[in-house]
């Protein structure tokens, strides 16, 4: 049943006092029409608690907006949800469409900083989230007394002369929770091996993100990019106020799965209105954890960013003989659950999380 206004309910309860899903939630299509985001399919999904979020099929099935209770809970940027065809695919070109939104797909072939790998030029983070998915399909159903909600579709990266990986996405939720969940399947549908490089970029910002948050996370050691020990538990865990000139960090995190082979990582908010977000997903086939700290004005926002490889370019993951490759017909499966803390005790929840810090909400 849905557990909604501080009660569950049947079916029956709820359509007899509405005359449609949408007074309650749903899930809602739509093409944005203006500048350089014209064109661009979006999806709205409600699931009734205040929980909301856009998913953009026409931008890797990648998810923009997200809030809760008209809290953002992700860090935007200033170049909109720009349309596919405006990819600049070399170097730093990335970024002028990277509007950062809840989740920024990167790969699949490669991601990192851009770099020429056998004679290919590359630029950064990879060209999935600016491909267009196919067979997208958004819709809403009853399932006795639950009603969930999905939005699906596939993301092929190929070329007329090279594999074709082909990433089928769904992404889902139900009335009445303030959570949703991804559920990937990467396959390499070509006849020659692949590589194969994937990691999900969250991105979280104000009001979540303040000088009052901190990151719970079940961390046993802390390196650099260039792979230098981080001493100072407070440099990744603790935040401050937007700060001109910050230069910003990105962390790698070697995590304790619990018992089942997931890992759970949170941001916790303590102030007046204590709430939080977490994301949790199985370390197996994601076992690299990033963290981008970036705190300047403007670009204020820390990105958790599940990983199946080394924040390093293609070329250098080739040459240290750490490269990932899909082989044909080969399948990766990955999950991963995004959600909020919207009280006390869902925060209390989350302090089983291992850390070196004490956090008192």
């Amino acid at each position: 049943m849905a557990t909604l206004f501080g009660r569950t309910w049947t079916r029956q309860d709820l359509m007899e006092r509405a005359g449609d899903i949408s007074q309650l939630g749903g899930v809602r299509t739509s093409t944005l029409n203006d500048g350089n985001e014209a064109g661009v399919r979006a999806v709205e999904v409600r699931t009734g608690t205040g929980f909301r979020f856009v998913v953009l099929p026409d931008r890797g099935m990648d998810i923009s907006e997200a809030e809760f209770a008209g809290r953002s809970l992700c860090w935007r940027s200033g170049t909109g949800d720009l349309a596919p065809a405006f990819f600049e695919p070399l170097g730093r070109g990335w970024l002028r469409g990277f509007s950062g939104g809840l989740l920024t797909t990167c790969g699949l072939t490669y991601f990192g900083p851009a770099c020429t790998d056998q004679g290919e030029s590359l630029g950064q983070h990879g060209r999935i989230s600016y491909i267009p998915a196919r067979n997208v399909l958004a819709d809403g159903e009853w399932q006795q007394d639950e009603y969930l909600m999905w939005v699906q579709g596939k993301v092929s990266e190929t070329t007329s002369m090279t594999p074709k990986l082909t990433m089928a996405r769904k992404i889902s939720t139900r009335l009445g929770t303030n959570c949703l969940t991804v559920e990937d399947t990467i396959e390499n549908e070509g006849h020659t091996s692949s590589p194969f490089m994937m990691l999900y970029h969250l991105n979280f910002g104000f009001p979540l993100l303040s000088e009052e948050t901190v990151l719970l996370s079940p961390t046993k050691s802390v390196v650099t990019v260039d792979r230098q020990k981080v001493e100072d538990a407070d440099l990744y865990r603790r935040f401050q106020n937007p700060t001109a000139g910050y230069q910003d960090f990105v962390f790698r995190h070697e995590v304790a799965p619990d018992a089942n082979g997931d890992v759970t990582i949170a941001l916790i908010n303590g102030g007046a209105s204590p709430f939080g977000a977490y994301v949790r997903y199985p370390s197996r086939e994601l076992p690299h954890l990033w963290q981008w700290k970036m705190l300047a004005q403007g670009v204020y926002t820390v990105a958790l960013e599940p990983a199946n490889c080394w924040m390093e370019t293609r070329a250098e993951a080739r040459k240290r003989g750490d490269l990932k490759f899909l082989e044909p017909g080969e399948i990766v499966r990955h999950r991963l659950e995004v959600g909020v803390c919207a009280s006390k005790q869902e925060i209390e929840k989350l302090q089983g999380i291992p850390s070196s810090l004490n956090f008192q909400p």
